[in-house]
């Protein structure tokens, strides 16, 4: 059995899990999302708490027994809170700016760059360095996270680039003249 897979799931008030057919539906304040699941797991939901059940003991049933836990678990949280992923520009005269649905980065290129927004996801500028990416499912704001730093990574002789909130490049050093050297 998983040691991931078997924790309980507490569902906070206002959130509501259903099981059927093979789907689950996660409902709650911030919207609603579902995922089907396969293999032989089932979903037990007791009140304010909701069990992942693997059927058999076989080593694949073993392994999405922890994986369908940990994915169930994260959307209880999105629709009760929202993910959010941080990211900061580094350069000189580098920017970012929201054009309606439309992220403008300005970021070292010969032209402005274009991201735009996806369905179920909150892009904004706090400021010009600053991009926050946020909304209910936490693959999705990850993945459009990763999109956007993936337009210009951190290089590491000066660490200019995209990088996320917290993140630490690690800085090379540069190259040296050559002298005394025999």
């Amino acid at each position: 059995m998983s040691r991931i897979g078997k924790k309980v799931i507490a569902v906070p008030a206002g959130v509501s899990v259903n099981f059927a057919d093979g789907v689950v539906a996660v409902k709650g304040p911030k919207g609603s999302l579902s995922r089907k699941i396969t293999g032989n797991i089932d979903v037990k939901s007791e009140g304010a708490e909701v069990r992942v059940v693997a059927l058999d003991e076989k080593e694949n049933t073993n392994a999405l027994h922890g994986l369908y836990r940990a994915l169930i678990a994260d959307m209880v949280k999105g629709v009760a809170e929202g993910f959010v992923r941080g990211l900061e520009i580094k350069g000189v005269g580098w920017k970012a700016q929201m054009q309606g649905n439309k992220l403008v980065l300005n970021v070292g290129f010969s032209h402005p760059v274009e991201f735009v927004q996806p369905e179920g996801i909150k892009i904004e500028c706090p400021s010009p360095t600053e991009i926050s990416v946020s909304g209910i499912d936490k693959v999705l704001v990850g993945q459009v996270a990763a999109d956007l730093r993936a337009i210009r990574t951190p290089e590491p002789y000066h660490g200019y680039g995209i990088r996320y909130k917290g993140e630490h490049v690690e800085h090379k050093e540069g190259k040296t003249s050559g002298k005394g050297k025999k």
